[in-house]
């Protein structure tokens, strides 16, 4: 049976780099990072340096990037963070309606509290409309937060208009680019962002580490309080360990070459899908202002958990939840207005830069033979 690894949007193998730059730190640099002593200065070291491949990804300072447990916790620290540190200045935010959980939880929650969110529409690619954004500012506007890529359809939305639109009403602009980071450019001087969300898992490095790119000048309530790591933004002994691998995995997705060849290879699928499936096929999401990984295709009048249940081995994501009597379709696909009919059938296939062409010819059979039985 073939084990092939669609699934790369949801979480990623460890790369090489990043394994072989935390095994010193399995035994031996085992030092606090805020020790003076000799076991701690190694430790301290370790942790400014991944920080400053951090920032060489993005484009930024290393005294601009936070270390983080992964992307949620960033997406947090950066809403209820600017939230709480410029609420004298007004309460209202700015969003949009086809966000991450990590962004629409802590918007949520803010509201309970007494902010107000404005969820901008998507259109029905899944892109915000820059002009939508103008026009729900208003005074007391303090934060526009819009995720650059969509995890689920992959749809890169236009940040740096919308950053400069926030800007010119006084207003601060995160993005969320956990799915985009190591797939796209993320330089935040090019996208124009005050912040910007990474996940370590998303590109290599383990699950529990990420980082949050703060603009120099950005206010920022610390979310966990104590001693005074991070700057005093983020209180919590550094782990040596994690900030390495994420140092590490940042620094081999710096390289965005191969993703010529991923791209390659999802076009590949969807071509090859089309041979054999035609108009029973759909394409969710921006057919050009996409991820170069991401391929969300529909199949029409399926159930989408059905289908990859009869895979053998091919790991992808639904975009529907199955429940006993009904199939719900994803925030993300009922945002973009996808009807119920091709939106149960949704699968998201996101290749990865181990991704091969016999992966794809694979599953492209398997899914033919799997729709073929289920036809007779």
């Amino acid at each position: 049976m073939w084990r092939i690894y669609l699934d790369y949007n949801a979480s990623t193998p460890i790369s090489q780099g990043a394994r072989m730059a935390m095994a010193p730190y399995l035994e031996h640099a085992y030092g606090n990072p805020s020790s003076l002593h000799w076991a701690g200065q190694p430790a301290r070291a370790a942790v400014e340096g991944a920080r400053a491949e951090i920032a060489d990804l993005l484009g930024a300072t290393p005294d601009e990037i936070i270390f983080t447990s992964g992307g949620s916790e960033a997406n947090n620290l950066a809403l209820k963070g600017v939230a709480f540190a410029r609420r004298e200045k007004g309460r209202h935010i700015i969003t949009a309606q086809a966000e991450h959980p990590a962004i629409e939880a802590p918007c949520a929650f803010l509201e309970k509290i007494g902010y107000e969110v404005t969820r901008i529409p998507v259109d029905s690619t899944c892109r915000v409309d820059p002009d939508a954004v103008a026009r729900a500012i208003k005074t007391g506007t303090i934060l526009v937060s819009i995720m650059h890529a969509n995890n689920e359809v992959g749809t890169i939305n236009p940040i740096a208009e919308i950053a400069r639109i926030a800007h010119a009403n006084g207003a601060f602009m995160h993005t969320d680019a956990a799915q985009s980071v190591g797939k796209v450019e993320t330089t935040v001087d090019t996208l124009g962002v005050d912040l910007l969300t990474m996940a370590g898992h998303k590109f290599g490095a383990p699950k529990g580490v990420g980082a949050l790119y703060v603009r120099s000048g950005t206010p920022l309530e610390p979310l966990i309080h104590g001693a005074g790591h991070e700057q005093g933004r983020r209180a919590g002994t550094e782990s040596a360990l994690l900030a390495v691998a994420l140092g590490a995995a940042a620094r081999e997705a710096a390289d965005l070459a191969p993703l010529q060849r991923v791209k390659a290879l999802r076009d590949r699928l969807w071509t090859l899908l089309q041979a054999h499936f035609g108009n029973r096929i759909v394409l969710n999401g921006h057919p050009e202002f996409r991820l170069p990984n991401t391929a969300n295709i529909s199949f029409v009048s399926k159930v989408g958990a059905d289908l990859l249940a009869g895979l053998d081995g091919v790991a992808a994501s639904t975009g529907s939840a199955c429940h006993s009597e009904h199939v719900e379709l994803s925030p993300v696909l009922r945002a973009m207005g996808v009807s119920p009919e091709a939106g149960m059938g949704a699968i998201r296939f996101s290749l990865g830069r181990a991704t091969t062409e016999a992966e794809i010819d694979a599953t492209v059979a398997d899914i033919a033979k799997v729709l073929r039985v289920g036809a007779s």
